[in-house]
């Protein structure tokens, strides 16, 4: 049975949310960085990358908080702590783009018309496809994490049902011990009244 409580799904899932999430805030801040250094198109598509690799980060940050739940709660303080850690770290980094994309914003509004990131026109059509492409990756990715949690719940729920078969087996075995004692101590009760007749009998 102690291995089955040692064996924690929910954790394992958690830990690898975790090292996901801080793989994708490396590449947040990589693109923040080359953001700042840009101009024109090429601030525009990487202000676009940074922008997907946030949505990202926060789909990651929302499987975090939900596998909370499968942590047992003796060891659950240390995952609370490690999602507001991260919580706040994704906080930042969400600022820091706004600040960014705001100072665009500024200078087109100071500039009107003659302020364009976006200097190439480039295809509405093609920018719709790039939006759609990037929807459905964050979707296939969306649906592989709630396939990770399905997975998780049923570990989880054989577990359970594994741990409460133990249980009732050690259930039986404390019961027929218990019959056992009972019979015994009769046993032993049926002998002293044995010899103390025999006793009697002899000094009679």
């Amino acid at each position: 049975m102690a291995n089955h409580l040692d064996t924690d799904a929910g954790s394992e899932l958690f830990s690898n949310y975790e090292a996901e999430l801080k793989l994708v805030q490396a590449d947040l801040n990589q693109k923040l960085d080359q953001v700042e250094e840009l101009a024109g198109e090429e601030r525009k598509s990487a202000l676009r990358g940074a922008e997907r690799a946030l949505d990202e980060a926060k789909e990651l940050l929302d499987q975090m908080n939900l596998e909370k739940a499968n942590i047992p709660t003796s060891t659950r303080s240390k995952a609370n702590q490690k999602y507001r850690n991260a919580q706040t770290d994704i906080d930042t980094l969400s600022r820091r783009l706004k600040t960014i994309a705001q100072q665009s914003s500024d200078r087109k509004a100071l500039f009107g018309d003659r302020y364009t990131d976006d200097p190439d026109s480039r295809d509405a059509a093609l920018e719709q496809r790039q939006q759609l492409l990037s929807g459905t990756d964050r979707l296939g990715r969306s649906s592989q994490r709630l396939r990770d949690s399905q997975r998780v719940a049923l570990e989880t729920e054989a577990i359970g049902a594994s741990t409460l078969a133990d249980l009732h087996q050690q259930r039986n075995v404390i019961e027929h011990t218990h019959q056992n004692l009972q019979q015994s101590e009769g046993y032993v009760d049926r002998s002293v009244k044995t010899l103390r007749g025999m006793a009697r009998s002899k000094f009679r």
